[in-house]
């Protein structure tokens, strides 16, 4: 095998697993919603699967670490391909109830924690072996991402459209065995990276280190902006695609597949905002950026969705503010990698990222609660307000204006 099959396999894995998640983020909610007919059952399935998901993504590094990131993702993996395969045998054996079900997507979710922590956790060994730049790689595992997103929304519509959205689980649980089966084969060769012989320097506990992230996070006060920022916005954006998407368009009649077209083109336009981003963000103003960005694909969404719109409407603010989107994580990103002093940079990263992921289980819930207490279209707008309120609070604090600025390089860590 060549030195960069396991980044080549390990890109390809991802992809496929990628695309099948995304089908069964639609599915799931679809099926849940056809079989029940409840927005709040909808939201407790949401729940189910991303309570474990963010707690073991955030507390898996240990048993990655102990295990290794290549066995922990392959187990995961095969352990996914059993459990979601499990969804549709009992559902056609009418065997699958509701608490069945709920327990086998809490399963499904405890398996994606981990797995996807310990894919993240083989970049340092696949870089080292292959003779790359890491950015390089962590780049092509974001266009990956992105284009496996439009493909796995666009096929997830006409597939649940075609055989409907149990059946559509078939292709997840595929996925999770083929992208196993890849990692085994292509990352045969991979060796774990070797400490640095020359660090002497004793380990901190544990928990002394997340105190001294956590004392230099809440003291940069744009960094614990973004990563509150974030969480609020992760929590009404999944409050969106799992709840109040999936009645809009069972209420509309557009079905599954509108869902698919709509977070397709969303995700497409998406991509090419991040290409875009990526050539001409060093020239733009961060600042100016974000809030043009969020002003573009926040609340319009929600406003649009909540009127009795054409459909090609919808879809044409989907190219706009997906487009819009593709920015905002690259300039996000460079602003928190760039105030974070090296020696912090995993304790401090760790923590926004345990921030940005703590709120998202509870979204599902609040689009249920606001769809059956509000109606559709109110919900739609009190989640755009509150989305709205939450990303322009930079427009009046003159803190914000530091995203535009450069940490100076000598800055040093918070001592205890």
């Amino acid at each position: 095998m060549g030195r960069r099959t396991p980044l080549y396999g390990w890109l390809t894995a991802d992809a496929i697993s990628l695309t099948g998640t995304r089908v069964s983020m639609i599915a799931l909610p679809w099926f849940v919603l056809v079989t029940t007919g409840s927005a709040t059952k909808t939201g407790m399935v949401a729940l189910a699967e991303m309570l474990p998901m963010v707690l073991l993504k955030v507390l898996g590094g240990p048993v990655i670490d102990r295990l290794g990131a290549r066995r922990v993702t392959v187990a995961c993996d095969l352990g996914s391909t059993a459990v979601v395969g499990a969804i549709p045998l009992l559902h056609h054996t009418g065997q699958l109830t509701f608490g069945v079900f709920l327990g086998l997507v809490a399963l499904a979710g405890a398996l994606r924690g981990p797995g996807d922590a310990a894919k993240h956790a083989l970049i340092p060994a696949i870089v080292a072996h292959a003779g790359v730049p890491t950015e390089r790689a962590t780049g092509l595992s974001g266009a990956v991402e992105r284009g496996s997103s439009m493909v796995g929304a666009a096929c997830a519509g006409l597939l649940i459209a075609a055989v409907g959205p149990a059946n559509a689980l078939v292709v997840d649980a595929a996925s999770f065995g083929l992208s196993a089966l890849v990692l085994l084969v292509t990352t045969a060769s991979l060796r774990p990276v070797a400490p640095d012989a020359d660090d002497t320097t004793p380990a901190e506990p544990y928990r002394e280190q997340l105190r001294e992230g956590w004392r230099f996070l809440r003291r940069d006060r744009v960094l614990f902006g973004i990563a509150v920022m974030v969480a609020l916005t992760n929590l009404l954006d999944l409050s969106w695609v799992s709840v109040l998407l999936p009645v809009w368009a069972r209420d509309n009649g557009g079905g599954a597949a509108v869902i698919g077209l709509v977070l397709g083109v969303f995700a497409g336009a998406s991509m090419v905002g991040a290409l875009c981003a990526a050539a001409w963000a060093d020239r733009l103003s961060r600042y100016r950026t974000y809030l043009v960005a969020f002003l573009i694909t926040g609340l319009p969404r929600f406003v649009l969705f909540a009127l009795d719109v054409p459909l090609w409407l919808v879809i044409g603010f989907c190219v706009v503010g997906g487009f819009a989107s593709g920015f905002l994580n690259p300039v996000l990103g460079a602003v928190i990698f760039e105030r974070i002093p090296a020696p912090l940079v995993g304790r401090v990263s760790s923590l926004i990222t345990a921030m940005c992921f703590a709120l998202m289980p509870l979204g599902g819930l609040l689009g249920g609660a606001l769809v059956t207490g509000l109606g559709l279209s109110w919900a739609m707008l009190a989640v755009g307000i509150a989305y709205f309120a939450v990303t322009m609070l930079p427009a009046v604090d003159p803190r914000w204006r530091e995203m535009d600025r450069r940490p100076e390089p000598a800055a040093e860590p918070v001592s205890a």
